[in-house]
């Protein structure tokens, strides 16, 4: 018997303890950027559900679908900084690695154009979505 007093259990990918609580904090504390995007994607559009803050390995992302191993990032100026786009880097490798995509959205753009920005998203994410479904694949994997 789970003493999870009835709730769901948080899906994680390879996420710690620690990590799903520093997650949880960072929903709580949005930058705007991610609140207008947030706004746009937490309505399940197409039917496509994306996470916020989603803790996986040792990182938190922006969003995520899982449905497609998608992550989705939103750059600020921070990221151009000092050792930022070389730790961006390893980190997107490693996660890459695991089977995961990853786009980075400069936040300057979703300021400007949030619904856009959304549209773009889930426009590439049932593009993907439709790929891995394809009759050319078959248990998630091209056929050759």
């Amino acid at each position: 018997m789970s003493d999870d007093s009835g709730r769901g259990r948080h899906r994680t990918v390879g996420a710690s303890e620690r990590n799903v609580q520093f997650a949880r904090k960072l929903r709580k504390d949005m930058s705007l950027p991610e609140v207008l995007l947030w706004r746009e994607l937490k309505g399940k559009p197409l039917g496509i559900r994306f996470r916020r803050q989603f803790p996986v390995r040792g990182y938190v992302a922006d969003f995520a679908c899982l449905e497609v191993r998608l992550l989705i990032e939103i750059d600020g100026i921070a990221h151009d900084m000092g050792g930022r786009p070389e730790r961006d880097e390893r980190r997107d490798a490693l996660l890459k690695a695991d089977g995961w995509q990853i786009i980075r959205i400069a936040a300057k753009r979703v300021l400007a154009e949030p619904l856009q920005t959304a549209d773009a998203i889930v426009s590439l994410t049932q593009r993907l979505r439709d790929e891995r479904c394809s009759p050319a694949r078959k248990n998630g994997r091209p056929q050759a």
